[in-house]
Order: structure tokens, then C-alpha cells, then sequence
């Protein structure tokens, strides 16, 4: 099984994958590194870190599908978060691997960031890792890129989540909606396993 945790930079992907490492005793692999790790070891590797959320997507995809494929393959399971997982992606993979995978794209709503940006929203940004963030960012930038990135998600029909009001009553749906996908991949699986024996 596969979960993957995607949105815009600072909507809880990192926490959200260490709470889900400490429930399910599943490993989480941050595209963050793997990115770093490729530009550190090659500056020549066709992207910079400053380089735009999409660029460096196409870069970085061909990689992360392998990783999620070869998984799959070896009945393996893996958490991987990442703003680089666009939501067009999930399209790419054929039935026997996409039965296997829990996607969940995460965003805030105008409102959200409008009233919660310095309170929570960047106050919170190093929960896991120290990010390394300006203090603040550009409140007017930040409510673009999360209207651009809904966008996308109902124009993919994949599992979006905004954020509207609450962070901590509003993200447990995510968690549900996870748990829920974990018992059905589970259930259909060892039933297949049990026909198998």
C-alpha cells in the first residue's frame, strides 16, 4: 500500500506523514530530499530548488513513480509527501497499481489563510523540520497559489481536502478518509490472498 500526502508548501504534509508513520509502523520518504539530494549531488540535473513547483514535478516524477511501482511490485508500503505530486500524476498508473494507492491532496481556503496566516499558518511551518521560511510571506501570493492548486485537484477529480476554518477538527477527515482506504485496500487484498491459498 501506497499513501500519498500532496499540497502547497506548509498545509501539514510532513506532520500528517509522521503521525501516520507512528500509527501504521509505515516509513515516509520526503520528495523534499529526494530533490535536494539529486540538485547536491548534480547542479547539472535540470532543476534549482527555486525552480516552479511544476518544473520541478516533471523532473522529479519519473523517479517517484518508480519508487511507488517497484513498492507495489515488492508488496512493500510507503508514505511519500511532497508539494511535487500534481494531481494529473495519479492518472498515470494502470488499475493493478492505482487499487494499491491512497492519494490526498491537502489546501487551504481563502478564508483560512486570511485569518489563520501568521497565527498558524507560518507559525507552525517547522512542526517537523526547520524549514528555513522568511517569517512571512506574501499573504495575497499564498491565496493564489492555493486557489491555482484546487484548481487542479477538481479538474483531476482526485481527493482534495480544504481546510476552511479549523485545522485540527477539519484535517481528521483526511485521516479518516486515509483509514478508511487502508481498510478497503486490506480487506480486497487478503480476501485475493485467501482465494490464492
Amino acid at each position: 500500500m501506497i499513501i500519498l500526502i500532496s499540497g502547497n508548501s506548509c498545509t501539514g504534509k510532513t506532520l500528517m506523514s509522521q503521525k501516520l508513520l507512528e500509527k501504521y509502523h509505515i516509513p515516509y520518504l520526503s520528495i523534499d530530499h529526494i530533490k535536494m539530494g539529486m540538485y547536491r549531488a548534480d547542479a547539472g540535473c535540470g532543476f534549482t530548488p527555486l525552480d516552479s513547483t511544476e518544473h520541478i514535478g516533471e523532473k522529479l516524477w519519473p523517479i517517484i513513480k518508480g519508487i511507488i511501482m517497484t513498492n507495489i511490485e515488492n508488496s512493500q508500503n510507503i508514505i511519500i509527501e511532497g508539494c511535487y505530486i500534481l494531481p494529473h500524476y495519479i492518472k498515470d498508473f494502470e488499475a493493478a497499481y492505482s487499487e494499491k494507492i491512497i492519494s490526498v491532496f491537502i489546501g487551504f481556503s481563502q478564508n483560512y489563510i486570511e485569518k489563520n496566516f501568521t497565527s498558524n499558518i507560518v507559525k507552525h511551518r517547522n512542526a517537523i523540520e526547520d524549514r528555513g521560511y522568511p517569517e512571512e510571506g506574501i499573504i495575497d501570493d499564498y491565496i493564489d497559489e492555493h486557489d491555482a492548486f484546487r484548481r487542479k485537484c477538481l479538474a483531476n477529480d482526485v481527493d482534495y481536502f480544504e481546510i476552511d476554518k479549523n485545522y485540527e477538527e477539519e484535517i481528521t477527515k483526511v485521516y479518516d478518509f486515509i483509514e478508511t482506504q487502508k481498510r478497503e485496500i486490506d480487506r480486497k487484498f487478503k480476501s485475493f490472498n485467501a482465494r490464492m491459498v
